[in-house]
């Protein structure tokens, strides 16, 4: 088998496409041909169809560019409001705890308690120590002995 021999055998079995034929000129074909006045007014009219449809693209683009900012000052309008019932959250749950902090004592009540405690403390050692009464006192028990 040589190259030549493969060579029809391998080539695809088209035939080759028909020419088309030619555009013909509207002129020539009458029953499809309009008058240029006629296409003229057919191309005004989709001009002006044309700048209908672009008017109603402009006013839809207006409506929602209005329906966007509106949409847009509510939700600012809810950010806020919602900011305003978390302020006033907090500043209910700061009314109560200066409620309850105002009813609690002050610095100088605490210190002059502690100053009270001290002498009382004082006193009553003295006293336990003079009168000996030491034995009163219960006793700490030794460390690894039990109390029976």
């Amino acid at each position: 088998m040589t190259d030549a021999s493969q060579a029809p055998s391998t080539a695809p079995n088209t035939v080759p496409p028909a020419p088309l034929p030619a555009p013909q000129p509207a002129a020539a074909n009458p029953s499809h041909a309009l008058p240029a006045n006629q296409l003229f007014d057919q191309l005004a009219r989709i001009e002006d169809k044309c700048s209908r449809i672009e008017d109603k693209y402009a006013r839809s683009e207006a409506l929602l560019s209005r329906v966007e900012d509106k949409v847009e000052n509510a939700t600012s309008r809810m950010n806020e409001s919602a900011r305003q019932s978390d302020l006033a959250a907090l500043r209910a749950e700061m009314r109560g705890i200066s409620e309850r902090t105002r009813r609690l004592p002050g610095t100088g009540a605490l210190v002059l308690t502690a100053v009270i405690t001290a002498i009382l403390t004082v006193v009553l050692m003295v006293a336990v120590e003079r009168l000996n009464l030491v034995r009163l006192l219960p006793q700490p028990a030794a460390i690894g002995t039990t109390v029976q």
